[in-house]
């Protein structure tokens, strides 16, 4: 007739998994052996542990270990001097028996759903059309007592299929910085971001021309030989120009506290562009910029 809200209390079980308290609240009718309805409050506390262990794909998982119900309290509307102590006791046990099996496929679905997070997780995400970056579990997981440990290893392909060789440059869990209270802490090297990004390459590459770039002058010749001048006198005047910027070396990320850069270098080939001829090559320059890095997360 009426379930209650469950009251769930969750706790890390060191070197184990995880620990669930639920407390049951419900009222069952039917039928009383007198005639007439009868209700059944029953309130319980399912305790249920959990084992985390990876599985044969090297996927963190979840299993159920145990399961037990005590029961807690069982009041009903039938008057005191009618439920004799031996229907009392025939009450309570056939409840013993009914409950495991009415709530503890719960606690399976429960860590069902977990274990779905954890298999998203480890599946492969397109990085654009350059490639894909996949995790795997390096070691098996583990628990403390405030959060669980996941060591993973990064695995990236390219859009051929090749894998990219990453440094393990692993670092000690004492020098990571300290794990806020209720947050998720993924721990990522510079080396990885850097060849991350390398996967990336194509997409850094750029053609410049006249109105590419918001706010830029008029991408032309003469703006050309204005600020180089030594070219000046070799350019057509008021041709327009294009710009090829294309990346020649992985980029290269620096982490330090409290900010991240990236380095990119690039080539930059310069071409005069006439509406009536084919293009001309001018000149190439080797650029070496730097930029901020900033991490966000996407839903």
């Amino acid at each position: 007739k009426d379930l209650h809200p469950p009251v769930i209390s969750l706790a890390f079980s060191p070197g184990l998994g995880l620990f669930m308290a639920v407390l049951v609240q419900m009222t069952i009718t039917g039928k009383s052996f007198a005639g007439g309805n009868m209700e059944i409050a029953v309130a319980a506390n399912l305790t249920a542990s959990s084992q985390l262990w990876q599985d044969a794909t090297g996927t963190p998982t979840f299993s159920a270990r145990s399961c037990h119900i005590t029961l807690i309290s069982v009041k009903t509307n039938m008057p005191s001097r009618m439920l004799h102590k031996a229907m009392s006791k025939f009450l309570d046990s056939t409840l013993q028996k009914v409950l495991p099996d009415l709530l503890c496929p719960a606690v399976d679905a429960v860590l069902n759903l977990v274990n779905a997070k954890f298999s998203t997780m480890t599946s492969e995400i397109p990085l654009g059309t350059g490639g894909t970056l996949q995790y795997a579990l390096l070691n098996p997981p583990v628990t403390r007592e405030t959060f669980i440990e996941l060591d993973l290893k990064t695995i990236l392909h390219q859009k051929e299929g090749k894998e990219v060789k990453l440094p393990m440059d692993q670092l000690p869990l004492a020098s990571l910085p300290p794990k806020r209270d209720a947050a998720t802490q993924l721990v990522l090297s510079a080396s990885f971001l850097s060849a991350e990004l390398s996967i990336l390459l194509v997409s850094f590459n750029l053609d410049i021309s006249n109105n590419t770039v918001f706010g830029l002058p008029p991408l032309v010749t003469t703006m050309l030989g204005a600020l180089i001048p030594e070219i000046a006198k070799v350019l057509p005047p008021s041709q327009p120009v294009v710009i090829e910027m294309r990346e020649v070396t992985a980029p290269v990320v620096s982490i330090t506290p409290g900010k991240s850069f990236v380095q990119l270098f690039s080539s930059a080939t310069f071409w005069v562009s006439p509406s009536d001829s084919a293009p001309e090559f001018l000149f190439t320059l080797d650029v070496v910029s730097w930029g901020s890095l900033r991490l966000v997360r996407a839903e």
